[in-house]
């Protein structure tokens, strides 16, 4: 897992490595949630704003504000099935490398 804003990418591209690591985690979750045997109320809303984040990673530098909607609503979503809480952590750690939210 990238955890340092300067590091490179190691495949030769020019894309953010920020960029792949969320790409990353959000493609991990969905698998993750799709894998999930258990139906639950908001499933729905948490694969749509997953299938957002993906959009985002694919389109190359994602709005901040955005992916922390959607992570919010990703937590509020599934926060409490414990079988994804590490996938929706490692979501969570790939938005933080795009920087923390303004103060207030």
């Amino acid at each position: 897992m990238l955890r340092s804003l300067g590091q490179r990418p190691v495949t030769g591209s020019d894309e953010d490595p920020r960029v792949t690591e969320l790409r990353a985690a959000v493609s991990r979750l969905r698998r993750e949630l799709a894998a999930h045997p258990a139906e639950f109320p908001d499933r729905a809303i948490a694969e749509d704003e997953l299938a957002a984040l993906a959009a985002m990673a694919v389109s190359g530098m994602p709005e901040v504000p955005r992916l922390r909607r959607s992570l919010l609503l990703i937590a509020g979503s599934i926060g409490s099935v414990s079988a994804l809480s590490r996938g929706l952590a490692d979501v969570r750690t790939a938005v933080e490398l795009f920087g923390e939210p303004p103060r207030r």
